[in-house]
């Protein structure tokens, strides 16, 4: 399948750098800046999930009914909302969409944010459950007749949907960094999603997650997903300069209480953000444009490895990731709507005209 990209959706102008307090909702903001990922040429959109944020299938459902080609991945936790009840929700707006919906799992990498909405596995069961979740999905959609399921965490008998995907199916990703992550995205998911690392570690992941869907016996293999967030201007030397203004508001940000996590916050739990501190431990910047103080500033919230350059460095940095086996690239920035916008402008077409340069030799060939 072709690169594709990848963005977030936004539902107000609150940004990292620019931080709102306590944002309501601007639908105005919400339908431009979705307008604006789909004519820019954006495939995908994420919408998140926090304890505190807006409902992700309202939020899905919004940006639907204002664009005509991007796919929605709807941001869900297993212990938000039953499966029987997600699997009606996702085909639901499959249906309204036009089938452009993907669904992402976050088993969960905080027990305190998981805590919050009533949920106190550990992680090896929101693993578990997980698993089990995915599988009831995947059968709900698919199933002609009602079905029990007897599960560890989900038990129901002779349930049948009658609203099914557009494409009788709905693309499922997984993320993560540990084990368990690998595993159950290896076997059961159609993308798995991974935060942006250097081009060795990143080759590591890959290779986990294929020999985990080489050992169920797949045939196919999960598309791989890497998140940046790229800081870009017209030379190298003025998107370091601006990389260090982003750096100065970000520490400034959390230090006054308005960053994604406060300045007290402990190390975090979750390994994918554990790896990102540790590389970030062993120097600044790595291979081609790979800028980790974003990380350490943040203390590993998410996403939060950047890319520093020109377009054309930016895009060749992507390329470097392509040729490793990535094929979905999300990128967004700090500055939201508008950096999503430049992207669009200057860093998608050099990509989509490299990856067209790599073709091409084949093509003649065949």
């Amino acid at each position: 399948m072709p690169t594709e990209f990848i963005s977030i959706t936004f539902p107000n102008a609150s940004t990292e750098i620019s931080p709102l307090e306590n944002p309501a909702l601007d639908p105005q903001y919400l339908a431009r800046y979705a307008r604006s990922l789909d004519d820019y040429g954006f495939n995908y959109t994420l919408i998140p999930y926090d304890t505190a944020s807006f409902d992700p299938f309202t939020i899905g459902a919004t940006v639907a009914a204002h664009t005509k080609n991007i796919k929605i991945i709807i941001a869900l936790r297993p212990n938000t909302i039953y499966p029987t009840v997600a699997a009606k929700s996702l085909a639901t707006l499959d249906q309204l969409s036009g089938g452009r919906v993907v669904v992402h799992f976050i088993a969960g990498g905080s027990d305190e944010e998981q805590a919050k909405e009533g949920d106190f596995l550990d992680k090896h069961q929101r693993y578990e459950r997980q698993e089990e979740y995915i599988r009831i999905l995947r059968r709900a959609w698919g199933a002609s007749e009602p079905f029990d399921f007897d599960g560890r965490y989900y038990q129901f008998k002779q349930f049948h949907s009658r609203v099914r995907p557009v494409n009788g199916t709905i693309p499922v990703s997984v993320g993560g960094s540990s084990d368990e992550a690998y595993r159950i995205g290896g076997e059961l998911a159609d993308i798995f999603g991974l935060w942006g690392e250097p081009l060795a570690e990143t080759k590591q992941q890959i290779d986990r997650v294929y020999a985990e869907a080489a050992r169920v016996g797949r045939k196919d293999r999960p598309r791989i997903w890497v998140t940046f967030r790229p800081i870009i201007a017209e030379t190298d030397e003025l998107a370091w300069a601006k990389a260090h203004r982003t750096l100065d508001l970000l520490k400034e940000n959390r230090a006054k209480g308005l960053g994604k996590v406060p300045p007290t916050a402990p190390s975090p739990q979750n390994v994918g953000s554990q790896r990102l501190l540790e590389i970030a431990s062993r120097g600044d910047v790595h291979d081609r444009a790979l800028w980790y103080p974003t990380v350490t500033a943040t203390n590993a919230r998410g996403a939060s490895t950047a890319l520093v350059g020109s377009p054309r460095t930016i895009a060749d940095s992507i390329l470097d990731y392509v040729d490793l086996g990535a094929d979905l690239i999300s990128i967004r920035g700090y500055d939201n709507l508008n950096d999503a916008i430049d992207y669009g402008r200057y860093v998608l077409p050099l990509v989509r005209a490299g990856l067209a340069e790599r073709e091409a030799p084949q093509q003649a060939v065949a």
